[in-house]
């Protein structure tokens, strides 16, 4: 192999990556309603992936391009998640399912968690539910936090694409002081 293939193949690899990242990354960006980012990652997606096809389709005469173009398409998959789940951008909503609900919400909402319980009965007795609003990023600690509690609790965790309040005019004040908390929920 010359030196030119090995340099073209590396090159491949890596522009197949890069779109494939900002594939991934826009995907997410999309689910989540941000339209202006996922827009512009598309642009510089688009592009790249123009240039890394082009030269696969232009060269077949090298088989090996054929080769670096998948190579660099799973491995900017497996990045874009990667990178998406560091990222961890929006809003989840964890229910947790406890037999030690007022407990869990005492010590949640001590921590500082916005958590709302809802009692219920099953077969075995009673139950509750709490519903978490927390950050992507915070996910994992709230659950380990609840687990700590509860050893038996079991969670569901959801994510959140608009959150806010159904009629705003019946507490504007309010309203004004979520908005303010929280700028990103209205994007």
């Amino acid at each position: 192999m010359s030196t030119s293939v090995a340099v073209t193949f590396v090159l491949i690899v890596l522009a197949r990556i890069t779109d494939v990242t900002l594939d991934t990354l826009r995907t997410a960006a999309i689910i989540q309603g941000r339209r202006v980012f996922a827009a512009i990652l598309g642009f510089f997606e688009a592009v790249i992936y123009v240039c890394a096809v082009a030269k696969v389709l232009l060269n077949l005469d090298h088989p090996i391009y054929a080769l670096a173009y998948g190579l660099g398409y799973g491995l900017g998959t497996f990045l874009g998640i990667t990178i998406e789940q560091r990222l961890a951008f929006g809003l989840q909503v964890v229910s947790l399912f406890t037999r030690k609900g007022a407990e869990l919400a005492k010590d949640l909402i001590s921590a500082g968690y916005r958590a709302a319980q809802v009692q219920g009965h099953i077969r075995d007795g009673e139950a509750s539910i709490l519903y978490v609003e927390v950050p992507r990023k915070q996910t994992r600690k709230l659950i380990s936090e609840a687990a700590a509690i509860d050893g038996t609790c079991f969670c569901v965790v959801n994510d959140v694409r608009a959150a806010g309040f159904a009629n705003r005019s019946v507490n504007p004040k309010l309203s004004r002081q979520r908005k303010e908390l929280s700028p990103n929920l209205s994007h």
